[in-house]
C-alpha cells in the first residue's frame, strides 16, 4: 500500500508509464499515415486490401498515375505555385513587421502586438470567409483565383514569420545595432550588415515554415478557388477521396508529405547550420522568447 501510495502521490517520482504513453500516441498518430503511404504502392485499386507491391499509381498506369494524370499534375503545380509565392511575399513582410514591432516603443505598441496575433487565434474558416467577401465585394482586384489564393495564404502566414523573428530579435537585443552605429555605421547599414545576418537562421526557418503551411492548406484555398485550374492537392484529395478514391491519391498525398517534411527538415538543418557558424546556441531558442518579449513590449507600450 505504501508503494502504491508513493507511486500516485509523489510528483517527483520516476515516470514509469511516460514512455508507454509516448509510444502509444506515436503509434496512434503515425501508423495510419504509414498505412496510407504503403497503399500508394498497392498493385490493385483497393485502398484496404493489399494486392502486391507495384509502382502502378506512381508511374506505370497510363491514365491515373501521378506522372500521367493531368488533374494530379495541375493540382501539384498549383500547390507549389501558391507555396512558393507565399514564401516569397510573406517572409519579407513578416521580417519587416517583426523588426518594427520589436523596436516600437510608445503608445499603441501593445495594441499592435495584440492585433498581430489575431490571425493566429482566429479560426481559419472565419479568416478565409472574411478574405473571400473582401475580395468579392470591397475591392475590384484581386479576384478569387490564383492571385486571391496567394493573398489569403500571405495574410495568415505573416504572423508565423513574426513569431519566429520576434523571438530571435529579442534574444539578440539592440546592442549589436547600437555598437555598429557608435562605430559610425548609418542605421540602414547597421540593419543590413549587422542585424540581418544574425537573424539569417530565423529568416531561413520562417521561409520553410511558410512553405510547409501553405502547401498543406485547404480552407483558404477552397474558399478562394474558382475552377479546376486553381485546385490544390488538399482540395483534390478531399473531393476525389469522397467520390472516386484510388491509390493514386495516396501517392499524391505521400509526395506532398515528403515535400512538406523536406521543407521543414531543410529549415531546421539550415537554421542550425547558420546558427552554428555564427556561434549561436541552440537554434530552437528562436521561438522561446516570444511570449516574454510580447508581454514586455505591451507593458512598455502602456
Amino acid at each position: 500500500m505504501n508503494r502504491a501510495r508513493e507511486l500516485f502521490s509523489n510528483p517527483w517520482r520516476k515516470h514509469r508509464f511516460l514512455a508507454l504513453y509516448t509510444w502509444f500516441y506515436l503509434a496512434w498518430a503515425i501508423v495510419p499515415v504509414i498505412i496510407a503511404i504503403g497503399f500508394s504502392f498497392n498493385a490493385g485499386r483497393s485502398r484496404s486490401v493489399w494486392q502486391g507491391f507495384s509502382l502502378r499509381w506512381w508511374i506505370h498506369d497510363p491514365d491515373l498515375s501521378v506522372v500521367n494524370d493531368p488533374i494530379l499534375i495541375d493540382a501539384i503545380r498549383q500547390s507549389l505555385i501558391l507555396a512558393a509565392a507565399t514564401m516569397a511575399i510573406a517572409t519579407p513582410i513578416g521580417v519587416a513587421l517583426a523588426l518594427g514591432l520589436a523596436r516600437w516603443r510608445g503608445r499603441g505598441s501593445g495594441s499592435s502586438n495584440f492585433l498581430m496575433l489575431l490571425p493566429l487565434v482566429t479560426p481559419e474558416i472565419v479568416l478565409a470567409t472574411g478574405i473571400f467577401f473582401t475580395l468579392v465585394y470591397l475591392y475590384p482586384w484581386p479576384n478569387p483565383g490564383t492571385t486571391g489564393q496567394i493573398v489569403g495564404h500571405v495574410t495568415w502566414s505573416i504572423p508565423y514569420v513574426v513569431v519566429v523573428l520576434r523571438g530571435r530579435i529579442f534574444g539578440v537585443g539592440p546592442e549589436l545595432e547600437e555598437a555598429a552605429m557608435d562605430l559610425g555605421a548609418p542605421p540602414l547599414d547597421a540593419l543590413r550588415r549587422v542585424l540581418l545576418p544574425v537573424l539569417a537562421p530565423a529568416v531561413f526557418a520562417a521561409f520553410m515554415i511558410v512553405f510547409a503551411l501553405s502547401i498543406d492548406d485547404f480552407v483558404t484555398s477552397q474558399f478562394l478557388a474558382t475552377d479546376l485550374n486553381t485546385q490544390t492537392v488538399p482540395m483534390l484529395i478531399y473531393s476525389a477521396g469522397r467520390t472516386a478514391p484510388n491509390p493514386a491519391l495516396n501517392a499524391t498525398a505521400t509526395l506532398m508529405l515528403v515535400i512538406s517534411l523536406g521543407a521543414v527538415g531543410i529549415g531546421i538543418a539550415g537554421m542550425r547550420g547558420l546558427a552554428k557558424r555564427q556561434g549561436v546556441g541552440a537554434a530552437g531558442t528562436d521561438m522561446t522568447g516570444f511570449e516574454f518579449s510580447a508581454g514586455q513590449t505591451a507593458h512598455q507600450g502602456q
